[in-house]
């Protein structure tokens, strides 16, 4: 992309360069054909029609004549702006000689007249065209970049959540007969805890068989009760991570009520809390803390585990990145799809330091 910007920069330098030229011997055409007139004095008709012809034929080149006592002898293709004031005309001549080095003819021995010229207002503005196409060009292909990795990025949430409904359906099909057992097995030994524990554990494989049906569609949020939410997940988790892990919940006295989807966000607490109990690898702190900050619902995981390198944390949240030797990558990125697509919130690494933790924070906004 640069090389053919600059290509095309370079290839109008060169026109607009030999345009400035051809207009260069337009006028030394023309300062040769006012030193004739001035040798001849009086030249015959043919020669007065060519003289004027020749000075006819610029219609565009701004020129000015001037004598030696800067008196205007003649002026030609000057700016509206400028008209006949001559105070103007001797100060763009000025400003002319600037550009190109005045022309000087000898009319007599010490006396002379000078050409002042400038570049035509095609020409001017030719200068500038090689940026402005080169320019519209780079945007032409930053849109095109933008817009082949949008479709692209369309196309994986279409496989994404084309996989998570048919993970859902084929999920659906052994948990229905898991609940038919079930409800045999109770019929047998109804207060057995083994019962009540896998009968826990079916309902859990529900929910997860929920959360993947709704990837790709709109959920609603009906749950109002945000601490029920969280106090239901934590009883959860707490009874099948690690006993070595001092995990804590810290909910404010008060109900907070926030409309969410409790089986989604349930979700996101939970990849969370794996993914904590990894870092420290069975062992260690893990604190959830829930609390309110001008007008936002906050929830925090923070563990004592291994911690993130700087890298590692701005990746943490990219599809298919994983730190893990068996991991996918989903966790996170369906974290943060669910937060910030379907809550209208933001999930963050608010804190990591390596060998130290990290601490997730997840911002809903409450109004």
């Amino acid at each position: 992309m640069t090389i053919v910007v600059l290509t095309i920069v370079v290839a109008s330098t060169i026109l607009i360069n030999f345009l400035r030229k051809e207009e260069i011997k337009r006028v030394d055409i023309l300062v040769s054909a006012i030193k004739f007139q001035q040798e001849m004095g009086n030249p015959n008709l043919e020669i007065q029609a060519l003289l004027l012809q020749i000075y006819g034929s610029n219609s565009t080149i701004p020129v000015i004549l001037l004598d030696k006592n800067d008196r205007i002898m003649e002026h030609k293709n000057l700016p509206k702006d400028i008209g006949n004031d001559p105070a103007k005309i001797v100060t763009l001549a000025k400003k002319m000689s600037k550009s190109y080095k005045p022309i000087e003819i000898e009319i007599v021995k010490g006396d002379k007249q000078i050409v002042f010229y400038d570049n035509s207002p095609l020409l001017n503005n030719l200068r500038y065209s090689p940026y402005i196409l080169g320019f519209f060009i780079l945007c032409y292909f930053l849109f095109s970049f933008w817009f082949f990795r949008t479709i692209k990025k369309t196309d994986e949430g279409y496989l994404w959540a084309g996989l998570a409904k048919e993970t859902a359906h084929q999920i659906g099909t052994p948990l229905s007969s898991m609940i038919g057992w079930m409800e045999i097995m109770k019929l047998d030994n109804p207060d057995s805890e083994g019962v009540h524990e896998i009968e826990k554990d079916i309902e859990r494989l529900r929910t997860i068989s929920e959360r993947f049906s709704k990837i790709g569609s709109i959920p609603e949020l009906n749950d109002m009760n945000f601490n029920k939410t969280i106090d239901e997940n934590f009883d959860y988790l707490k009874t099948r991570i690690s006993r070595k892990i001092d995990f804590s919940l810290h909910l404010p006295k008060y109900d907070i009520l926030v409309p969410h989807n409790k089986i989604l966000m349930s979700w996101v607490i939970e990849n969370l809390v794996k993914n904590a109990v990894d870092a420290m690898r069975g062992e260690g702190t893990l604190q959830m803390f829930v609390f309110e900050r001008n007008k936002n619902i906050l929830i925090e995981v923070k563990d004592t585990g291994s911690g993130m390198t700087k890298q590692q944390a701005r990746n943490a949240f990219k599809p298919g990145y994983s730190t893990k030797k068996r991991g996918w990558g989903l966790g996170l990125s369906l974290a943060k799809r669910v937060v910030q697509e379907y809550h209208n919130g933001d999930i963050k690494i608010s804190q990591t330091e390596v060998g130290k933790g990290t601490t997730f924070r997840i911002t809903i906004k409450k109004g």
